[in-house]
């Protein structure tokens, strides 16, 4: 039995950054502070600032000033810059990604840290955790550069009247949500380097083997073709090791 539970301590700890990275970047794809809407009309926006998420707009407004006003946005919507439905689609893959990421990360620790006897496919499980976290970090950061160079571009959004938002914002600026991804999708990737750098397992499954080839050929010689001083020793009460045979048999 090969044991690699003292060689897999900075894969536990990529396994626990890996699962925050996950739960930040499910948080991320829920945040509403994607853009920071700054408007200069104050009649119906009162604190003149609207939070443009990827599912939903939302601002305070004079009718209910301690309740949130929020608009659901549609991946079909035509109104959409481009940017924000193909955010909706790639990171609801990233978190899909993310749980699959712990989960093979999960089960190649347990391989590692458990006397598991079935270990021909520990190394596709850590490189297979490494990849799905690695495709994760992708995926999260092609929305997030996206939508943060439209920010400071200061990028229009023709919204429709029930929204309440008008088209072009007096200023912009990148919004809490974010910042949280860029910090989760730079975890991700950590931690798939870290399930791709373990070498270890590269170089030891291998020498887990049952028996020594040229050892289990002469011991079934010796088996098949028991020596004539072995059945007499057996009739006298004495029985000897086979292998003390093995070269007067051969």
């Amino acid at each position: 039995m090969l044991f690699l539970a003292h060689t897999a301590h900075c894969q536990f700890l990529g396994l626990i950054v890996g699962f925050l990275a996950w739960i930040l970047t499910l948080t991320t794809a829920g945040l509403n502070e994607w853009r920071l809407w700054y408007v200069s009309d104050k009649s119906v926006v009162t604190s003149g600032v609207a939070w443009v998420g990827i599912w939903r707009t939302c601002f305070y407004s004079h009718a209910m000033p301690k309740i949130e006003n929020c608009q659901s946005i549609s991946v079909s919507a035509d109104f959409l810059p481009v940017e924000i439905p193909v955010a909706q689609v790639l990171m609801t893959l990233a978190v899909i990604c993310g749980l699959g990421g712990n989960i093979g990360g999960a089960l190649a620790m347990r391989m590692a840290y458990f006397s598991v006897d079935d270990r021909r496919s520990i190394r596709l499980h850590f490189v297979l955790a490494g990849l799905l976290y690695l495709l994760t970090a992708t995926l999260s950061l092609v929305p997030l550069v996206w939508n943060m160079t439209s920010v400071l571009n200061n990028s229009t959004i023709d919204f429709p009247p029930e929204f309440q938002l008008p088209a072009a914002p007096v200023s912009q600026k990148i919004g809490s949500a974010i910042g949280v991804g860029m910090m989760a999708s730079i975890m991700m990737l950590l931690s798939g380097m870290v399930f791709l750098c373990y070498q270890y397992v590269w170089h030891t499954v291998r020498s887990e083997s049952p028996t020594d080839p040229m050892n289990s050929s002469l011991v079934a010689t010796a088996l098949s073709h028991p020596s004539e001083t072995f059945k007499h020793d057996r009739s006298r009460g004495g029985v000897d090791n086979p292998a003390f045979h093995i070269e007067e048999i051969s």
